[in-house]
This record gives C-alpha cells, structure tokens and sequence, in this order.
C-alpha cells in the first residue's frame, strides 16, 4: 500500500492509496537461496527501491562476518529488511541454524519548536509506512524463515533476543 501526504494546515493526513505493497526483484529470491541452501551469506540486507517499485538486495555479509558486522549495516535512521543465518549450539551440544527475517523500522524524531514536543519528521513516516504496509507479501517470498523480529531501536535486535527466540 503507497501513503500520500495531505497537509492541513500544521496537520498532516496519510491516504493509502490503492496499491498494497512493493514487487520483489528476482535476484531478492536468489541471494535468499543462496543463504539459505548454499551458507554462501551470513546476512542479506534488503532495501525499498522506490523509483523501482520493488524491494532489492542492499548488502550481503559473507559466513565469516559477525553478528556486529551485521548490526553495523543497517543504517540508522531508515527502514529495512535483513535476514540473519544465525548459528548456535544447543544444551545438547548439537550444531543448528536458524534463520531470522528482521524488519527494521525505526522513526527518526524531529524536535518542533511549535509544539515544544517530540513528533515523528513527515519526511520519515512515508519510508516507514512503505516497509509496513510492504512487509508481508516481501516475507511471503521467503520460504524457510524460522522467526521473525520487528524491531524500531537496536535493543530489540541484540544477539540475546536471537540466542531466547533460538532455545
């Protein structure tokens, strides 16, 4: 679903409009296998193109990279989508593997002298709206995923929310 912005005075509306969601490009599907099937990436960071219309392959971190390599690329002040090849040892000594899908939607804030308050910037609820209203036909793709995480600050993606939802 696209939002369009209408200003009303101070007030802005957001209108969805009647598309629901981005395309995937192919090569989307084919790094996820890749990842998947292969062990040939850790992590696959997925952005919104929107001149494109569809979501598209930002970065892959190839099986060496760690968990902080992974935390480090995504960008702080935009959304995107990541899924993470995460290894681990049970209580039983058995190797496993699990792969999470993260959405990550975080919000910068802007200050507005105005209001004397904390309000979400207009130019960053549009790209947040876009990765919402986007995120389950994109996941919908990717067959195989074992858990899911929306996180919206870095807390909420630290490598013991990964090692609770794996146990």
């Amino acid at each position: 679903m696209f939002w369009e912005n209408h200003s009303v005075g101070p007030i802005v509306i957001l209108q969805a409009s009647a598309s629901s969601g981005m395309g995937v490009a192919e090569h989307c599907k084919n790094t996820y296998m890749e990842l998947q099937r292969k062990k040939v990436h850790r992590y696959v960071v997925f952005k919104i193109d929107e001149k494109k219309k569809e979501v598209v392959v930002e970065k892959t971190g190839g099986p060496a990279e760690s968990y902080d390599d992974f935390l480090a690329s995504l960008p702080e002040n935009d959304c995107r989508y990541a899924v993470y090849d995460y290894d681990f040892v049970t209580s039983e000594n058995c190797q496993k593997s699990k792969i999470f899908f993260i959405a990550w939607l975080v919000l910068q804030m802007l200050y507005l002298v105005e209001f004397r308050a904390l309000a979400p910037s207009v130019a960053r609820i549009r790209p947040k709206m876009l990765y919402a209203t986007s995120k389950e036909r994109f996941r919908r793709e990717l067959e195989g995923i074992h858990y899911e995480i929306q996180a919206t600050d870095p807390t909420e993606v630290d490598l013991e929310v990964l090692q609770e939802r794996a146990n």
